[in-house]
């Protein structure tokens, strides 16, 4: 495989790069989670547990970021140390992701930012929490993540526990349907949402085994199909909050942030942020397992990824 960009912008840890460089599983995890999704000391440690997870399951972790302009692919034990408290790190998604870059800043990587990385280093699987989708309000707003539009052009398979329940789910499934994302409820018929196992939405896609998604994205591959994978994989269960409980939190939440005039960036930390507060900290522990169960299965399918086909 064919790194042309290394020496230009990326990083490589010695773990990772061996890894690629021998054709091994390896998983992308974002750095948004660490800088702006979880408070200290929880962020750290649950990056550090995530990758654990990967490695447990079998591939190695590649915790994404970028530190004084250089996009690094796996970060050392002091670099997460120093993202988990660094202030002025900008939340980078593809608009400010060749900014950030060119001035040196240091970066958080959204879901959007990690696959167009992740992809430049040549990693296929990215776990994740939640993507982000059509907000509330899209009708006067016009909000919609640009994690959409990326898994419509960036050729990585991701795995998350469905887009945040914040955000408006049957628009974001419908706009994923228009760009053409296949959507795959794993071991679900329906697609789950994010804090809940179950939204009420039918998933377009039933897969029940990492061969079976290695299988679709190989398919996909060979009809010259571009963009990505969206792997929706149910919280579990224990950790679950119910989804009528929890939407009773999250309008409150929407209607807080609509009343403090809080848009673009800033509305997804706030809703955490609150819903965090409302719900007494059960919404971060329901996060944290979800984000869990995501590696576990992205270092599965990598390593079905890695497997030669069989014919």
């Amino acid at each position: 495989m064919s790194h042309a960009m290394d020496s230009r912008l990326l990083d490589f840890t010695p773990e990772v790069r061996a890894a690629l460089d021998q054709g091994r599983a390896v998983v992308a995890l974002e750095s948004t989670i660490i800088t702006h999704g979880m408070p200290h000391p929880q962020n750290v440690a649950t990056a550090r547990e995530v990758e654990a997870v990967v490695r447990e399951n079998g591939a190695v972790p590649a915790t994404i970021a970028i530190i004084a302009g250089r996009i690094k692919i796996g970060l050392t034990d002091d670099e997460l140390d120093w993202l988990g408290t660094a202030s002025d790190v900008m939340k980078l998604s593809r608009a400010d992701l060749p900014y950030a870059i060119a001035v040196k800043r240091h970066g958080a990587t959204t879901v959007a930012a990690t696959m167009i990385c992740a992809h430049l280093a040549g990693i296929q699987v990215f776990a994740t929490g939640g993507i982000g989708g059509v907000h509330q309000g899209v009708e006067t707003t016009m909000d919609i993540s640009a994690d959409l539009d990326e898994l419509a052009r960036t050729p990585v398979a991701v795995v998350c526990a469905g887009a945040k329940a914040i955000l408006d789910l049957p628009r974001t499934l419908e706009y994923l349907e228009t760009r053409g994302v296949p959507v795959v409820g794993y071991g679900t018929a329906e697609f789950p949402a994010f804090w809940s196992r179950t939204s009420g939405l039918p998933a377009p896609i039933r897969l029940d085994s990492p061969d079976e998604v290695a299988a679709l994205i190989h398919t996909k591959e060979a009809l010259g199909l571009t963009g990505g994978v969206l792997i929706a994989n149910p919280v579990p269960e224990a950790a679950q909050i119910s989804v009528d409980e929890m939407k009773s939190f999250i309008d409150q939440a929407v209607a807080e942030a609509s009343r403090r005039g809080i848009t673009g960036k800033a509305v997804t930390p706030f809703l955490l942020s609150f819903l965090f507060e409302s719900t007494e900290g059960r919404s971060l522990a329901t996060n944290i397992a979800l984000v869990k169960n995501n590696a576990a299965l992205a270092a599965r399918l990598a390593t079905s990824l890695a497997t030669p086909e069989r014919v």
